[in-house]
């Protein structure tokens, strides 16, 4: 029997559009995404919330433009941040031409939902104008009427149709810059509709399980549901839908890619459950070590571990690594060996203090070797 290499995704070949400078398909890497939830009208609070997404390092930044007003407030927006800004769009054809002309990159619309064919036209028209891409986003709790008469209930198959539907009608535009996504709030739906699309075309795909839920649950069915088509090397950019602060939505999306070892950002963080044989309080010396190293976002690997079990051979993997021992402290690790010991009273501030080193030290050799690359 054949057995592929545990590690290797082998990604769908898909073709690249770009969302402002930022490529999407391709070879280009996964990109992640976020939505604002503020009144688009008040620019102020809509740029804090996306500068906020920009520092946590979210690469592409949708927002909502349901009326004219909002159209007008976007123009301010993306003048004032450095993301590129996705207009989300519905119904109606005039709020799209309005989006491209203040600076949105790509508009999120439906191009079956504007209505005639002199209307999609003229969205095409203003896109190929200003250089901005389109996103076809396909919801199982939005089909169209004749699909659900069709198919009888959402499915994959509804899904995919509906979806080459949609490209069809910018195909015969001559409009390719597209990306597309079939989402649906449950997780077998969406990914079988992912699947589906994935071998009918060769369009770059937008990740989603829409309408996740919470905090917890809604990072769970998305892990599950965005990282098994990712496993399989389907998508191309990904967005965690949850009730909860956007930032999060980046962070979980940063986490479900460095787990599948396709990007990396920031310390990643190894820490065992603890358990009677810890030799520190493990889940809170972990809880503020990640508060505390947010900032970082030069990818690195940190070991925390209770105790020398497992804490040795986890710390040999890792950039840095402590393991709780005996009579109040513990061993630090560098470069996968032991270093020297540490008391748990200064542990936080000490691990810390040797990753924003490690971070500075990588920082500084790649600026070194950059001229050598280039």
């Amino acid at each position: 029997m054949s057995i592929r290499p545990y590690r290797d995704i082998q990604r769908r070949k898909s073709r690249q559009i770009h969302v402002g400078s930022v490529p999407v398909g391709g070879d280009a890497p996964i990109t992640v995404q976020s939505m604002t939830n503020t009144l688009t009208t008040d620019v102020a609070a809509t740029v804090r919330q996306i500068k906020a997404l920009e520092a946590c390092g979210a690469d592409i930044v949708r927002v909502s433009c349901p009326d004219e007003e909002s159209t007008q407030a976007l123009k301010s927006i993306v003048r004032a941040v450095a993301v590129p800004i996705v207009a989300d769009i519905h119904f109606h054809y005039k709020r799209a031409i309005e989006a491209a002309n203040a600076g949105a990159a790509c508009l999120r619309i439906n191009p079956g939902n504007i209505g005639s064919a002199a209307r999609v036209r003229e969205v095409v028209k203003a896109a190929k104008d200003h250089g901005v891409s389109m996103r076809i986003g396909v919801n199982a709790g939005s089909l169209e009427k004749e699909l659900l008469e069709k198919y009888g209930e959402p499915c994959p198959e509804a899904m995919v149709e509906s979806a080459l539907n949609h490209a069809r009608i910018l195909e015969d535009n001559d409009f390719r810059e597209f990306k597309i996504s079939v989402k649906a709030s449950d997780v077998f739906l969406a990914c079988a509709a992912y699947q589906g699309l994935a071998e009918a075309c060769d369009y770059p795909l937008h990740l989603g399980v829409t309408e996740a839920g919470g905090l917890m649950t809604g990072t769970v069915k998305s892990a599950i549901g965005i990282g098994s088509l990712l496993w399989a090397g389907i998508g191309d950019t990904i967005r965690v839908s949850l009730s909860a602060d956007p930032v999060e939505e980046i962070r979980v999306g940063f986490d479900i890619l460095k787990s599948l070892g396709l990007r990396h950002r920031g310390v990643n963080v190894i820490a065992c459950p603890s358990c009677a044989r810890q030799g520190f309080n493990v889940i809170e010396t972990v809880a503020i070590i990640e508060e505390r190293l947010k900032h970082i976002t030069t990818p690195m690997s940190l070991s925390i571990i209770g105790c020398v079990v497992n804490g040795p051979g986890e710390a040999r993997e890792t950039d840095i690594g402590f393991t709780g021992g005996g009579a109040g402290a513990g061993m630090v690790y560098i470069a996968g060996k032991p270093h020297h010991k540490m008391d748990n009273e200064r542990l936080v501030d000490h691990i810390v203090e040797l990753c924003e080193q490690r971070a500075a030290e990588i920082e500084a050799e790649r600026q070194r070797t950059k001229p050598a690359a280039e």
